[in-house]
């Protein structure tokens, strides 16, 4: 079974707002002359802003925050954010791998930037929604 995928707008604006509220103000948030010259293509959303977003889709199909029980990713390719009024998305979908007998279910994630996978081994436990 699959769950409807989630569609998330990510602004510069947005990793603005994201290093104020956690701190990390690595250029590489921010700057397109310091992200390229340690080689990435340019300004890329923090990892755990990205893991945020699939967390708010996991916490919509679960029906509340508490309903998530266990949550783990890789981060597998970068979320480029141009500067510009649009920025970029990023794609959230999951196919339920088990119901168990004790009430939980398991997912698999799949999170995507411009038809890439930017997360792997995406899964995340929910309790079964009553």
């Amino acid at each position: 079974m699959e769950l409807p995928t989630q569609t998330f707008r990510v602004t510069r604006a947005d990793l603005v707002r994201y290093a104020g509220a956690s701190g990390d103000f690595n250029p590489i948030h921010w700057s397109d002359r310091f992200a390229t010259k340690v080689g990435l293509p340019g300004v890329i959303a923090h990892g755990m802003f990205t893991m945020a977003l699939v967390g708010r889709a996991v916490t919509g199909w679960a029906g509340a925050a508490d309903g998530v029980v266990d949550f783990n990713v890789r981060f597998a390719r970068p979320v480029v954010v141009p500067d510009d009024d649009h920025g970029t998305e990023v794609e959230v979908s999951a196919v339920v791998r088990e119901v168990t007998e004790d009430g939980l279910t398991r997912l698999d994630i799949t999170a995507t930037c411009q038809g890439e996978k930017v997360l792997s081994q995406a899964r995340v436990t929910v309790r079964t929604p009553r």
